[in-house]
């Protein structure tokens, strides 16, 4: 397991915990039944703690999409080097043969 391996999985539960913590933007199934869900276009603004919570959210996302891709781009980069020193090392033991 490499360093950014790690970083990845710490990024991956920092997200599902500010997802946790956000607060329901609505009354859900109850609502519905109830009828307590009129106001659907009322200009609800996120507030303080709220706030911070949703942008910190956004942030984390950005990052673990960026990480997802530096990821990917690094293990095929391995995987290409790997298949080329094989390929090289296969060449060798031909010629010697």
């Amino acid at each position: 397991m490499k360093w950014y391996d790690i970083v990845f999985i710490i990024i991956s539960l920092i997200l599902i915990v500010l997802s946790l913590l956000q607060g329901g933007k609505s009354e859900g199934a109850s609502g519905a039944i109830t009828g307590g869900g009129l106001n659907v276009f009322a200009k609800t603004k996120e507030r303080g703690s709220e706030k911070v919570v949703s942008w910190m959210t956004f942030g984390f996302a950005i990052l673990f999409l960026f990480m997802a891709i530096v990821i990917m781009l690094l293990n095929s980069r391995a995987a290409s080097a790997a298949s080329s020193s094989t390929d090289s090392t296969a060449a060798a033991i031909r010629m010697l043969l």
